[in-house]
């Protein structure tokens, strides 16, 4: 309730104490500044988690290529000169492996090339290079 002081017109006048605060214009940028900001942090979160999914997607092509060729290395079996396209999928991830096998010029030795691809990706998610030797017709 505003107190009465004398004035010097007409004898009271009333006494309106200034409050402190923002007006609505201030909140309005304030709030303007805030939506601005989040909306650029949402965006970056998004970019990282399209990221992280890629990486994940590469990683676990990664281990395809590296277990068919362990798997070469270790029955020590001689490839055949050709393309082998085959299921390599890891946990939920449908994913294709291609087999390139090539002569060299040492004809004791082949170069196997290893492809991941995943169905509805455009390019490949792995590729790994390894020579393999003729271990058959060898002697220990």
């Amino acid at each position: 309730m505003p107190t009465l002081t004398p004035g010097p017109r007409h004898g009271l006048t009333p006494k309106l104490k200034r409050t402190r605060g923002f007006t609505m214009i201030e909140v309005l940028v304030a709030l303007a500044i805030i939506a601005v900001a989040l909306a650029a942090s949402l965006r970056a979160v998004g970019a990282l988690a399209t990221g992280e999914a890629d990486l994940h997607r590469r990683l676990l092509a990664g281990w395809s290529a590296d277990n068919e060729l362990a798997r070469l290395r270790l029955t020590h079996t001689w490839p055949d000169i050709g393309t082998h396209t085959f299921d390599c999928s890891q946990g939920n991830l449908k994913l294709t492996c291609t087999d390139r096998v090539s002569a060299t010029p040492n004809p004791i030795f082949r170069r196997v090339e290893v492809i991941v691809e995943s169905p509805g990706l455009a390019g490949n998610l792995a590729q790994m290079v390894m020579v393999v030797a003729n271990e058959t017709s060898r002697s220990l």
